[in-house]
């Protein structure tokens, strides 16, 4: 039964969000304004408000295109734990609002300590949670949830992160989320193609459905590099030091991906090293752009 409680969770998807936290952390290191504890109720605020949105987004797709979906890999097609009968579909949805919940009472700690701007930051992460998968709105069936995911696990953790520590906004800290903000976009979307028969039976129009697999190619291979060129336009304009560059070791991981994916789109098994390349690019390109970031405190 824990193994399924587990399961449910996703964790392994915390990195989406995490490696954001650590890439605002890094810039606070650089600023000498790190504060540890702020550092970690951040870490349990934001894993709070990702695992409540994957609970979410499985308790909704389980009365949308999972049900009909038999196309799965271990980074796609949801926890399926509903299907299976590990846990009921009512106890999925007392599990997100209870990780909301954690999230929400992070986010209060941070705002007694003197950072009022946490409940907007903190209201802006819950709502994108839930707007993406729950109705009404439910963004990801509207071709809308791509670009909501892109802001929220990237240049608003950044930000926000940076916010907790320093106690100011940061134009910097929300530019060096737009990286990241592609990658997380990338895992989206390239986990939307195994899904694609399902989701489009079931009218989750998502943009991978609506521009049709052969096409979304394209795209995937756009949005991984276009975080790349924004790493480069950031360094040429001198927007922080061009020692940010170094996060450029992790681009062989993504070449890697677009390649796997360009021969490999229609078939199942072979989109799975794909779809790891795209996470494992993630997290390299965060964690070597964080210690970049940090480096540039001493010199």
């Amino acid at each position: 039964m824990i193994n399924s409680y587990l399961k449910a969770l996703r964790a392994p998807f915390l990195t989406g969000s995490l490696v954001p936290v650590v890439i605002g952390a890094a810039l606070a290191f650089k600023e000498s304004v790190f504060v540890f504890s702020y550092f970690l109720v951040t870490l349990i605020g934001v894993a709070g408000l990702h695992l409540g949105a994957n609970l979410i987004n499985d308790y909704y797709d389980a009365g949308g295109s999972d049900p009909i979906n038999l196309r799965l890999t271990p980074f796609s097609g949801g926890s399926r734990v509903i299907q299976n009968g590990e846990i009921t579909r009512e106890t999925v949805l007392t599990m997100a609002l209870f990780f909301f919940a954690l999230g929400g009472f992070a986010g209060l700690w941070i705002v007694f300590k003197g950072r009022p701007m946490v409940l907007v930051i903190g209201f802006l992460g819950l709502a994108a949670g839930w707007i993406y998968s729950a109705p009404p709105l439910q963004l990801m069936s509207r071709g809308w949830g791509e670009g909501v995911i892109f802001i929220a696990f990237g240049p608003l953790v950044t930000m926000g992160k940076y916010y907790v520590m320093s106690g100011s906004l940061s134009g910097l800290a929300f530019l060096l989320g737009i990286p990241q903000g592609f990658f997380i976009t990338g895992v989206i979307w390239i986990n939307q193609f195994p899904d694609y028969e399902a989701d489009r039976q079931a009218g989750k129009d998502n943009l991978v459905v609506r521009l049709g697999s052969e096409t979304s190619r394209y795209f995937y291979c756009a949005i991984m590099l276009m975080a790349y060129v924004s790493i480069i336009i950031m360094a040429s304009l001198r927007v922080i030091s061009p020692l940010i560059l170094i996060s450029f070791f992790s681009f062989p991981l993504t070449f890697k991906a677009m390649q796997v994916l360009w021969r490999e789109y229609l078939s199942l098994e072979g989109l799975i090293p794909a779809q790891a390349l795209t996470i494992q690019t993630l997290i390299a390109h965060g964690l070597l752009l964080s210690l970049a970031i940090g480096i540039t405190r001493f010199f």
